[in-house]
């Protein structure tokens, strides 16, 4: 361990350095997306993020003789310890060279920073929430993931479970491509939807702030029983579908109400990580041309979120909601799209995925460490 040390962010530039430590890892072949900067030093910023009105994290870079070899987070969340595990904090942004024994003093600091506040089992990656990026890719490691989708290096596994972390639970991709669809499905949904007596409208993107309010509830209620789940705060959704803007496309952002009453939600985005890997990690004028460029020649999608409330989830409205999602994307030229994530135990959603043709494309791994 001879000229390595551990030591948290405190200065602007140790937090740039923690930014922009990725590039060391990651090969100009590698299908990493880098995310933009600017973007990065907001989401980490206490005073810019509202997640951080309510939790902390404390960020760590490892360097060996001056040069950076590793960095992490330790995150305590005080709304995820009343709903979950009193003891339980998490770890994330984690990267790091391919040696255990920088991985191993990474984790031990962020376990340490963790005990010093009370948590004593350690889970991860998640980043800095469950309403982010969450779990280390284990598989599919040729591919590059979906937008605001995590990806590391085939190497992390190893590291992770070397220092005595195991398997919490996987989130799983699934992947569809419109020729997969089994031909009933399509006119089976669209006699439902000719039936039905909702409305399904797109999300009003010049009066975001005031449908996303209102989509706000959907979302805590529809997710409420997923493990792991903590309900977004109004402000803190507010800010991440107001980040979300530039890349929103108001035909796969879709409301079904009832009566005017918002019952059910569908969030799908263009899969706009070419257009982020253009742009090199920043818009500056070349770098906001060669993202607008490939923002044109999109041909994939995400869907983040399909769900309706308890209540109305008899009615087939989740079904409406899909093929409106469908039609929507076919007619702006996308061509497939990835549903992530999906735990792998919530039996209901991987059977939809599996019966309208999707497959599964990527896993997705949360570990834990604990007494």
């Amino acid at each position: 361990m001879t000229g390595l040390s551990v030591a948290p962010v405190t200065r602007r530039a140790d937090m740039t350095a923690f930014i922009r430590f990725p590039y060391l890892i990651y090969r100009p072949e590698d299908p990493w997306i880098p995310p933009l900067e600017r973007e990065r030093r907001a989401f980490l910023d206490p005073r810019r993020n509202p997640f951080f009105d309510y939790a902390e994290a404390g960020l760590f870079l490892a360097r060996r003789d001056g040069r950076a070899v590793g960095r992490i987070a330790a995150v305590r969340n005080p709304r995820h310890n009343e709903l979950h595990g009193p003891d339980e904090g998490f770890f994330g942004l984690f990267e790091c060279v391919d040696d255990p024994v920088v991985a191993c003093a990474l984790f031990d600091t962020a376990a340490d920073w963790l005990h010093e506040r009370g948590l004593r089992t350690v889970l991860g990656p998640v980043s800095l929430s469950t309403n982010h990026e969450c779990g280390l890719l284990v598989d599919s490691f040729d591919r590059a993931p979906a937008v605001l989708m995590p990806y590391n290096p085939a190497y992390y596994p190893r590291l992770v479970e070397g220092c005595g972390f195991v398997k919490a639970k996987d989130l799983w991709a699934w992947e569809l491509d419109w020729d997969r669809m089994p031909g009933e499905f399509l006119p089976l949904a669209e006699r439902l939807d000719r039936d039905s007596r909702y409305t399904i409208r797109p999300l009003l993107l010049r009066d975001l702030d005031t449908d996303a309010t209102r989509v706000w509830a959907v979302y805590n209620e529809v997710w409420s029983d997923n493990w792991g789940f903590v309900p977004a705060t109004e402000k803190e959704f507010r800010h991440l579908v107001r980040a979300l803007k530039p890349i929103l496309r108001p035909e796969l952002t879709l409301v079904a109400e009832d009566g005017g009453e918002i019952v059910g939600a569908l969030i799908g985005i263009p899969d706009a990580g070419p257009a982020f890997r253009a742009a090199r990690g920043r818009l500056t004028p070349l770098g906001l041309m060669r993202f607008t460029r490939a923002m044109r020649r999109l041909d994939a999608g995400r869907l983040v979120l399909l769900g309706v409330r308890a209540r109305n989830r008899d009615d087939k409205v989740v079904f409406e909601l899909g093929v409106h999602g469908m039609r929507a994307a076919r007619a702006l030229g996308i061509r497939r799209v990835e549903f992530s994530w999906i735990l792998e135990d919530n039996a209901a959603a991987n059977g939809v995925a599996r019966y309208i043709g999707a497959r599964r494309s990527k896993t997705y791994r949360i570990y834990r460490r604990g007494p």
